[in-house]
């Protein structure tokens, strides 16, 4: 099925049903960036250096508690 068929097949949705599409998507959305965080995070992810340097901070004190 092609946007277009799935931009118009939504257009004929009832009220009720929009909104449980919406959710939908919303769902499948935060899951697919947890994922990507969860990716870029591990071991070997573009952002690992950031969360090692960020835990080595909290370590060695240079990172206090908010007041």
């Amino acid at each position: 099925m092609s946007l277009a068929e799935l931009k118009q097949a939504v257009h004929e949705l009832s009220a009720h049903d929009l909104a449980e599409l919406a959710s939908f998507i919303r769902e499948e959305d935060e899951k697919a960036w947890d994922d990507q965080i969860d990716k870029d995070f591990a071991e070997g992810g573009k952002l690992r250096a950031v969360l090692d340097e960020v835990r080595d901070d909290i370590r060695s004190g240079k990172v206090g508690d908010l007041p």
